[in-house]
């Protein structure tokens, strides 16, 4: 079969024409022998010489065809105008454009969540698939480059528009952050120190101490370079969710950063997981001491950051009463909700809003399956504060332990619950200054509620009466029957970091000695207690109750109304 013609203007009979050979253009695109009626008119010699210059011109062209393999049809005397090596060449570019260019970068195998490939990490970092690494080129070899190497480069390039170029960010509403004098800010300087001092930090920046720690932790893990996060708009997301933070004691801007300032601390500090070793039931060697490495070198970037910006968003709007308070006066939230984890669905659901604002949407270069990940962890890590989940998930981790395995995506994300669940109920593992501090705020925003409830006639919530404190009572239950046994597991599962010099977890040691004065200060109390004729109460402590400690068998009989979601 004859290849397509081409155009008369670029043809070899175009050009010959053109130079005064007689050679007739037949109107399939080949050149034809002139024929005998066209010949008759000229002179015998002059025929001679157009039959040797046609015999040269044939002779070449089956040479130079029976070179490259290109056997003509015999049927015809037509000359073939297209050379057979452009008309291969041609084939093949229209080949190349129907397949999918292959970069040099290798991709890992796909993941079952997200359906897509990931970037290979680098040592130590799992990296997420939006992120390519920038090769150095040199400047003057621009002609060696491949169609492949442009293409990569422009994709660069457009990523990394939204980098981190600026050093003064102003968001939207007029605030004002130099990045530099963040780098370099000596308050941050102990962040990934268990007994970071943010009241202190909270003092000295009372309106951005959210904004300020988020902009640290990201930086410090290398968040902004490898989501090319744009800072303008990051800036405009974490200012305008510390402004929707009530001014409230407890549930407020600095129990977010604090939070988010926990999860930090427990991914990033090496730990050494008691799971995943596999030992031969007939060998008798013990088995191989596991190897330290922080949570964060095994959870991909997607999933660090999501852990993050939900510790950010994860008490967003809090109004500081419980969800039974809501559910009990029937608030739209509880009515929207229907009754259902009512805050940690309010939480996610107005934070995600704000995100999605163009101005805020700092994710913005993440693909969209990417975006639904993103999303997923978010929202799966908000609704595991909840408390009427806290045992659920303690026991899900305890049951799993025996075959959890960190490079399963399920196993991490079940990690992660645990490191945010640790965080936002982290006050008893702190040293006893920063610990009292946190109680005397929760107990106020308690007795707010307990305010509250008077004020409407309703029963008022233990605990939270302003005439019946019982503080010692509430942090010796609390630590005894919801603190104690998520540390416990995951200190036995080797999850809580453990720094050199010490022979545990400073969190164990922390708590350990805070319920130890709070049981001192029962006993104080008690001795202090006066029975009545009747068998009441002194003080407006309950004689019941005092018997409450960490020896109770059930942790929830004695625990201070878990259902009321207490003590955040």
């Amino acid at each position: 079969m004859l290849p397509s013609r081409r155009s008369e203007s670029h043809s070899p009979a175009s050009r010959c024409k053109s130079a005064g050979h007689p050679l007739a253009v037949a109107s399939n695109g080949f050149h034809s022998i002139p024929s005998s009626a066209s010949s008759s008119t000229h002179s015998m010699n002059r025929q001679g010489s157009v039959d040797n210059l046609i015999f040269k011109l044939l002779t070449r062209q089956k040479y130079v065809a029976k070179c490259l393999g290109f056997v003509p049809a015999r049927s015809s005397v037509a000359i073939q105008t297209t050379p057979v090596v452009e008309r291969d060449m041609s084939a093949c570019f229209q080949n190349e454009a129907s397949k999918p260019r292959i970069s040099n970068i290798t991709f890992s195998t796909v993941t079952s969540a997200t359906g897509l490939p990931t970037v290979p990490a680098e040592p130590n970092k799992a990296r997420s698939s939006s992120y390519w690494k920038t090769e150095a080129t040199p400047t003057n070899n621009n002609e060696h480059e491949t169609s492949v190497d442009q293409l990569r480069k422009a994709s660069v390039s457009r990523k990394e528009s939204g980098t981190h170029v600026d050093t003064v960010v102003t968001t939207i509403d007029g605030q004002r952050y130099d990045t530099k004098e963040l780098d370099h800010d000596p308050d941050f300087s102990e962040t990934a120190e268990w007994a970071f001092p943010i009241f202190q930090i909270s003092r000295k920046y009372p309106k951005t101490i959210l904004s300020r720690l988020t902009y640290n932790i990201f930086q410090q893990s290398e968040l902004f370079r490898i989501f090319k996060v744009s800072p303008i708009k990051f800036f405009n997301f974490f200012h305008a969710l510390e402004k929707g933070y009530w001014e409230i004691p407890y549930h407020n801007r600095i129990h977010a950063a604090d939070v988010l300032h926990g999860c930090y601390y427990l991914s990033v500090h090496p730990v050494r997981p008691q799971f995943g070793v596999v030992k031969s039931p007939d060998s008798l060697l013990p088995a191989p001491h596991p190897q330290a490495a922080s949570i964060m070198s095994q959870m991909s970037t997607l999933e660090l950051m999501a852990l993050f910006t939900a510790a950010a968003m994860h008490d967003y709007d809090h109004p500081g009463r419980t969800n039974a308070f809501l559910v009990t006066v029937e608030d739209k939230k509880a009515i929207l909700y229907n009754d259902r984890s009512v805050l940690e669905n309010h939480h996610a659901a107005e934070s995600w809003k704000l995100l999605n604002k163009s101005e805020n949407h700092f994710i913005e270069n993440l693909d969209p399956a990417e975006m639904k990940r993103f999303r997923y962890l978010v929202l799966e890590y908000i609704l595991a504060t909840d408390l009427k989940q806290h045992f659920e998930i303690i026991m899900t981790f305890n049951d799993r332990l025996a075959d959890m395995d960190l490079q399963v995506e399920s196993d991490r994300l079940l990690v992660g619950k645990l490191l945010i669940k640790m965080a936002d109920i982290n006050s008893p593992t702190k040293p006893y200054g920063l610990h009292r501090q946190w109680t005397d705020r929760i107990c106020e925003e308690f007795y707010e509620q307990g305010d509250d409830e008077r004020r409407r006639n309703l029963a008022i919530t233990p605990y939270m009466d302003r005439g019946d404190a019982q503080v010692a009572k509430l942090q010796d239950s609390f630590i005894a029957h919801v603190v104690s046994p998520l540390a416990q597991a995951m200190h036995e599962s080797g999850l809580l970091p453990i720094l050199p010099g010490l022979e545990t977890s400073e969190l164990m040691i922390n708590m350990q000695h805070n319920h130890r004065k709070w049981k001192e200060e029962i006993e104080i109390e008690t001795a202090n207690y006066e029975p009545t004729c009747n068998g009441g109460s002194v003080n407006g402590v309950i004689e019941e109750e005092s018997a409450s400690t960490s020896d109770s068998p059930d942790p929830r009989r004695d625990s201070p109304s878990l259902d009321s979601e207490l003590s955040q």
